[in-house]
């Protein structure tokens, strides 16, 4: 395997509220499987499917809803390798190369967690100050350096 395949391709999404940009709080979802952790919304790309199509699947299979406006997308893929205990769950990628775009949920919005395959247990809205404070410490370098980006560009 190459290593451009050693990486599963994923898509990414930091969602605000419909009361964006006036209030800029940002959707996170605490995860099923692991006692509190917290997340962003994100999921696979299908073999032939194109990078945006997969991110509207992924946001209402995992969040109940794709009423949502794209805002702007991180410049470039942005990687990360899986701890040694997810890795062996996900063989054969050591990690994921995902592709991150900012999306404002729309008024009309519902946000069901309830889903065919559920994720998410709950999730709530922060600040993006906040969301360092509740995500797994292997995304950490990541979720800092696309919020800090978005951050830059006056979005966030």
């Amino acid at each position: 395997m190459n290593i451009k395949n050693e990486y599963r391709p994923n898509v990414a999404m930091i969602i605000v509220s419909s009361n964006y940009p006036k209030v800029k709080e940002i959707f996170i979802a605490q995860r099923n499987d692991l006692a509190d952790i917290w997340q962003f919304p994100q999921g696979g790309i299908d073999k032939g499917e194109e990078v945006q199509e997969a991110l509207y699947r992924e946001m209402e299979e995992e969040i109940g809803t794709k009423d949502a406006e794209l805002i702007a997308e991180y410049p470039e893929w942005i990687s990360y390798d899986f701890p040694t205990k997810i890795a062996n769950k996900m063989k054969p990628y050591k990690g994921q190369t995902q592709r991150y775009y900012l999306m404002k949920l729309s008024k009309d919005a519902k946000i069901n967690l309830d889903t065919m395959h559920p994720e998410f247990s709950e999730h709530k809205f922060v600040s993006s100050d906040e969301i360092l404070n509740h995500t797994a410490h292997f995304k950490k370098p990541v979720y800092e350096k696309v919020i800090n980006y978005f951050k830059s560009e006056g979005l966030l």
